[in-house]
Formats: structure tokens, C-alpha cells, sequence
């Protein structure tokens, strides 16, 4: 962490919490950084700055990375906070992302407190829109929280990485010594001979309703016919990680503290998916092989031998400190545009109650099945990204049964696309950018030709005189 010489550093909030989090006392860490308590209390009090002497003794007393002393702008709260002030409300203030950094850092306690209380806008806001609004006895916001959402926050909150489960993948890829093209045959044989669990594939009259079932007494794995043989290789990895590591599964789960048992399932179930996709996917391998083929989704899903959509989800886990790659959100659609699945390795462009913009062409996508569509956006705030879309089938799909296509996004900020094969060709430096914005309910960009309704903070205006561009036209502030 250099400093600049005319820069004076006040880490007190910082050093506070680090000598709380080591449970000692001032007198106990004045000894230790050979500073009177006195001083030291004004270090954290922000009344001295910090200087290099002590931010020495700091990291040789303690073990210390002066990096983790610094403000992280992709921290978990400061992505929180950053969600919150890329709202329209806040436009004008134009708060900067060092600042939100700086507060998530020194009082995150506080940051945490308006990141509630915004949602809790949101939710009022959104149940207010669909009339079903109740109104708690004692007047107070009530966010309401599913356990899809608490889940979804969660692992945001972890920037979408587990070291924990990284590390039990290594290690269960390194037992199996599988080759991936040999991945099924090897899963099969220790599910076999270590859990005496018989793998069957069963005809889809079997299974109607579920692609995968595990009968604990018979000691069965039933996996449907349905499933792509990406997909029947991801379940004996799935039911390799809850039989070999449930107890770290459980364990990750319960310290997490969920508010109820549903959220907690949800949560391993979450937990046992990216096990299961990390020993498919080692993270070493996985990263390297993302980086030789500038991140070409075609071909990192065809060496793991993995589908487009698992190969695109690990993506957004390589937050390995000291081995990060490019920090991807990925989102899945329907047809309909409802989104079913969100993950990012740091910021996502959209709060939880942003939807997909009709603008952005992951919608496109399903008129051009299977092939990859590139595209620059430009969020409210004013950020661009690089993203491209593609359309997957998660299962075959028998002729008379309901359509299973969905749409994948993956994006990043503008500033990684030059690693991106897809971004080749294209003029990073100057590039045509599309204006997209969140769900049109809150999304406030005006003169918007595919605006489906008016966002629900503006006042509409439609007269007599004039036909808008927008079917909703509405007042400025």
C-alpha cells in the first residue's frame, strides 16, 4: 500500500476494528507497536495520521497485509451501497465510489443500515405497485425477504467465492484422477465402491416430474433421461459433494445464520452446486484455460466437458485472492424475460428488483438460438459494460412437452472486454453504447421506445397534442 508523500493517512476506524476483531485492549496493542495508549487512541480517533513506522510494527506484530488496511470499492458492502446510489434518487449527488467505499469501510454498521432500509423502500414500493400492500401494526417498512433472495444477497455479499469449498474440490478432483472426458465413469465407480450407490437412468415416464432423485434405502441414484450428458455428469458430482462433504456443507449452511430452515436448504443446496461445479471445474485449471482462450465459452465448455451454462457460472466464481479473473455477472431468462438465476463475481449493474432491460439483446437471443450476440451497454449511472447473450437447452425437450430454452447474459465493465474474444473487432475506445436501465417500473431513463410502463417515483403526463416516442411519457423532476 505505497503512500504518496504528501498524503496523510487516517486509518482510524480501520485500526479500531482490527484490535477489536483481535480482542485486545489499547494498552495491549500500544505495547505492541511501541506507542503510548494515548497516541494510539488518537490513531483511532482520526486526530493522527497513520505513518509508515507504525503501519510496520502493524503488519510485523500481527502478520499483517497492509492491503487489507486500505478501502476496497468491490467489497461486499460497498457493492451494496453502490446499488443503492446508482438509484435515480440519488443521481444528484453524485457520491463517488471512493466515498461509498470509504463509509462502507469505516462504519459498516451504517452502510449495512441504509442498504435495509433501502430495500425496504424497494419492496414497499413494489408491493404498493401490485396493491398488495399490508400495513404492519406498528407502521414500520417491513422488507419482504424470500429465501431466494436472502440466498441470492448472501452470496453476493461473498462475491459469488468459497475458499472452503474450493479446497474440498481440489481435493476430491485429485482422488478421482479423472481426465473430464472420463469424469462420469470415474464418479460412477466411487459413488459404487465407497457409498454403494448404483447410478440408473431412468425413462422420463419414471421420473415425470424431477431430473434427478436419490433413494437413500435402496441406495439408488435415479438420473432422468432428459438430462444433457453435461448435465447427468454435473449430478454425480452434486451427489458426490453432499455424500463426501455434507458435514462441511452443513457446517458453511448453519454459520451463515439463515433466518429459517427453508432458507437454510436453499443455501446448502446452493453450497452443494458449487461444490459440484468446482470439482468439474477446478479453479486452477478452470482459470488458466479462461485466460489461454480469451474466455471463449465454446471452448472452455468443450475441454471440462460442460455446458455453456455451467462453464459461464464458474466464471463468475474466480475471486481467488491472488488469482482473480475477469469479475462476470451472468443472468438466465425465459422467454418472458423473467429472470431465474443471478450471480456476479463484483458488482451487478442492477439492484435484486432490477429486471433485464428490453434493450440489452439477451432477449434478441432467442430469435438467433445458439449463437453468441456481443453488445456494449450503458448503465443510469453512467458505467458501461461489455456483455454477450446466448440461448441453452438445460434438458431435451420431447415434442409435446414445454418449451426448456432460456437465455444466458454474462457481462462485465467495459475496462475487461479487451480480454474477451468477443469484444474483438470492436472500438473499446470509442464504442456505440446502448442505454439500458433496470425494470421499467423503476428504471427513470426518458424517451424510451420499449418502456412497458411508467416508473412508479414519476408522475405520468399524456395529453391531447402530443404522441411521444414513449407509450409513457412522464414529468421530470
Amino acid at each position: 500500500m505505497p503512500l504518496a508523500p504528501d498524503r496523510k493517512l487516517f486509518l482510524g476506524a480501520r485500526l479500531k476494528r482490527l484490535r477489536r476483531d483481535l480482542g485486545i485492549t489499547q494498552t495491549r496493542m500500544a505495547e505492541d507497536l511501541g506507542v503510548s495508549p494515548s497516541y494510539l487512541n488518537l490513531l483511532e480517533r482520526n486526530q493522527r495520521p497513520m505513518t509508515v513506522q507504525v503501519l510496520l510494527r502493524l503488519a510485523e506484530a500481527y502478520d499483517l497485509d497492509l492491503k487489507s488496511l486500505s478501502s476496497d470499492p468491490e467489497s461486499a458492502g460497498a457493492t451494496s451501497l453502490t446499488e443503492v446510489f446508482s438509484d435515480q434518487l440519488f443521481r444528484d449527488l453524485g457520491v463517488a465510489r471512493h466515498e461509498i467505499a470509504e463509509v462502507a469501510d469505516s462504519a459498516p454498521g451504517v452502510a449495512e443500515a441504509i442498504v435495509r432500509l433501502y430495500r425496504a423502500y424497494l419492496d414497499r414500493q413494489r408491493l404498493s405497485d401490485l396493491g398488495a400492500l399490508g400495513r404492519p401494526e406498528d407502521g414500520a417498512l417491513q422488507p419482504v425477504v424470500t429465501p431466494s433472495d436472502w440466498v441470492r444477497d448472501f452470496i453476493q455479499d461473498q462475491k459469488n467465492y468459497f475458499g472452503d469449498l474450493e479446497e474440498a474440490a481440489d481435493g476430491l478432483s485429485a482422488d478421482l484422477k479423472a481426465e473430464p472426458q472420463d469424469f462420469s465413469a470415474a464418479a460412477r465407480e466411487r459413488l459404487a465402491k465407497r457409498h454403494g450407490i448404483q447410478v440408473r437412468v431412468a425413462p422420463v415416464e419414471v421420473l415425470p416430474e424431477s431430473v434427478r432423485r436419490f433413494d437413500h434405502h435402496r441406495r439408488r441414484l435415479f438420473l432422468s433421461e432428459v438430462l444433457t450428458g453435461a448435465g447427468r455428469s454435473f449430478s454425480l458430482a452434486y451427489q458426490l459433494a453432499m455424500l463426501e462433504h455434507g458435514e462441511l456443507l452443513d457446517t458453511l449452511a448453519d454459520r451463515a445464520g439463515p433466518p429459517d430452515r427453508p432458507t437454510r436448504n436453499l443455501l446448502k443446496v446452493s453450497f452443494a452446486n458449487y461444490l459440484a461445479a468446482a470439482v468439474r471445474m477446478p479453479y486452477a485449471a478452470f482459470h488458466d484455460a479462461a485466460e489461454r482462450t480469451s474466455h471463449d465459452v465454446e471452448l472452455i465448455r468443450a475441454r471440462f466437458e460442460v455446458s455453456f451454462e455451467q462453464a459461464c457460472h464458474r466464471l463468475t466464481t474466480l475471486s481467488k485472492p491472488g488469482q482473480r479473473g475477469v469479475p462476470f455477472f451472468m443472468v438466465r431468462v425465459d422467454s418472458a424475460g423473467n429472470i431465474s438465476k443471478r450471480f456476479a463475481g463484483s458488482t451487478f449493474p442492477f439492484s435484486r428488483f432490477g429486471g433485464a432491460c428490453p434493450r440489452w439483446n439477451i432477449h434478441s437471443s432467442f430469435r438467433t438460438p445458439g449463437r453468441i450476440n456481443s453488445q456494449i451497454v450503458e448503465t443510469p449511472d453512467g458505467e458501461r459494460y461489455f456483455t454477450f447473450a446466448r440461448t441453452v437447452a438445460r434438458i431435451a425437450t420431447p415434442y409435446a412437452g414445454e418449451d426448456s430454452e432460456l437465455a444466458i447474459g454474462m457481462g462485465c465493465e467495459l475496462k475487461y472486454a479487451e480480454r474477451l474474444v468477443y469484444s474483438r473487432g470492436l472500438d473499446l475506445k470509442d464504442p456505440v453504447a446502448t442505454a439500458i436501465g433496470p425494470a421499467c417500473r423503476i428504471c427513470e431513463r426518458p424517451a424510451c421506445p420499449q418502456r412497458a410502463a411508467e416508473p412508479i417515483s414519476r408522475t405520468l403526463t399524456v395529453d391531447d397534442f402530443t404522441k411521444s416516442i414513449s407509450p409513457y411519457p412522464f414529468a421530470a423532476v
